[in-house]
């Protein structure tokens, strides 16, 4: 039987907080972004989240707090990979075992002589680069030529950059579903994402309107919500992620004070049950690919401040769920995703104490514990909750 409950889901896109047992495989030993942040801020402010316990996962400059109230741990992720879809699909229940294609050598020919023949344009690029590289590359001759640019990265992800003077929004976003159809099979990526930008010669910037094309994995812990008739709603690039599936109502947000602002939105006028997730892009997009420790640590105590807000908008019944998708530590030579563990913080107001719930081994306990709150089945995974003492 369905409770009458809500879950508020948010996922700190690349906040990690320790390599995990197979970093090695991934090159990424030396990763810890939360660790390496504090370290490079000379400490880390964030009170609320130290409440929740955050730094009872992992020793964090700075971070601590001589009262927990809530649970936490960590999750070890199962997926193959270290990209937000592999991440967010095992949060709902799916384990990705095999790697997503990447492209170290750019695209092969007969995806891209198909995907020009389609759009009815040359493009640019084909090769993997940094967002805010390949602008600096190749936007002057984007602009110059109207040719789209194409690239990817360590992620599983064919990503389309284009001034919006010079392709209007629309025509990128059609782009981006024609790329889709034609990645499938052995080229089927985890994402196709528009990358639109403005400005001008020497000083482009990316806009908010992104877009993420996913791959379609079936079914997950979201649809089976939806067959119980609990609504999910899907605020920044949730939607996106799951290719619109399982999903109720979608807002996307401009960056993370808006991403709060979204979720406080339903919050407030959201009925029970339901399911409010979101994810705040801007650690990982603005700070963590850019290796930027200073700006990802500002981006965290900004979090933390808005976090107040957040607790006094819950309803008696609501579960409060933070974690994270995967890594990127700024703090590295790469800029690239790395391979960790995430910190995961539940609360809920009957909480009395803190309740340390070890170490995960799996990503998929996050959709198990709201199943278990909604007193669904659960797909995969654990309850964290399980033996918590929530009055």
């Amino acid at each position: 039987m369905t409770l009458k409950r809500r879950v508020i889901l948010i996922v700190l896109d690349s906040v990690g907080i320790g390599h995990a047992p197979d970093a090695a495989c991934y090159h990424d030993e030396k990763a810890n972004t939360l660790a390496n942040v504090a370290e490079a801020m000379g400490g880390l402010h964030v009170p609320h989240l130290a409440s929740l316990g955050l730094g009872e996962i992992f020793p964090l400059y700075g971070v601590r707090s001589d009262t927990i109230v809530g649970a936490y741990g960590h999750m070890i992720p199962q997926s193959a990979g270290k990209d937000t879809t592999n991440g967010h699909m095992e949060f709902v229940g799916v384990t990705l075992h095999d790697p997503l294609p990447t492209y170290p050598e750019g695209f092969p020919d007969v995806i891209v002589k198909e995907f020009q023949k389609r759009i009815g344009r040359e493009i640019l690029g084909n090769k993997p680069a940094s967002g805010t590289e390949i602008l600096k590359e190749l936007g002057d001759l984007h602009v110059q030529t109207g040719k789209p640019i194409v690239y990817t990265s360590a992620d599983s992800v064919f990503q389309i950059a284009a001034h919006e003077s010079v392709i209007p929004l629309s025509e990128l976003y059609a782009m981006c579903e024609v790329a889709r159809t034609i990645l499938t099979g052995p080229h089927a990526v985890g994402r196709v994402i528009a990358r639109p930008f403005t400005g001008e010669m020497g000083n482009y910037t990316r806009t908010a309107n992104r877009r993420d094309y996913s791959r379609d994995f079936g079914e997950t812990q979201l649809t089976d919500l939806e067959k119980y008739h609990i609504p999910v709603y899907a605020i920044g690039k949730i939607e996106d992620i799951y290719g619109g599936h399982g999903i109720t109502n979608a807002v996307h947000t401009k960056n993370n004070e808006d991403g709060v602002d979204q979720t406080l939105c339903v919050m407030r006028s959201a009925d029970s049950p339901c399911l409010i997730f979101t994810n705040l892009v801007d650690f990982d997009m603005l700070y963590g690919h850019r290796n930027d420790p200073l700006g990802f640590g500002r981006a965290v105590e900004a979090f933390d401040r808005r976090l107040p807000e957040l607790l006094e908008a819950m309803l008696p019944d609501d579960l409060l769920i933070i974690t994270a998708d995967h890594g990127c530590d700024p703090t590295t030579e790469s800029t690239d995703h790395s391979r960790e563990a995430v910190p995961l913080l539940i609360y809920h107001k009957g909480m009395r104490k803190g309740h340390p719930v070890g170490r995960r081994l799996t990503f998929a306990d996050v959709g198990a514990t709201f199943a278990a709150w909604f007193g669904v089945p659960a797909r995969a995974g654990k309850n964290a909750l399980s033996g918590v003492d929530v009055l």
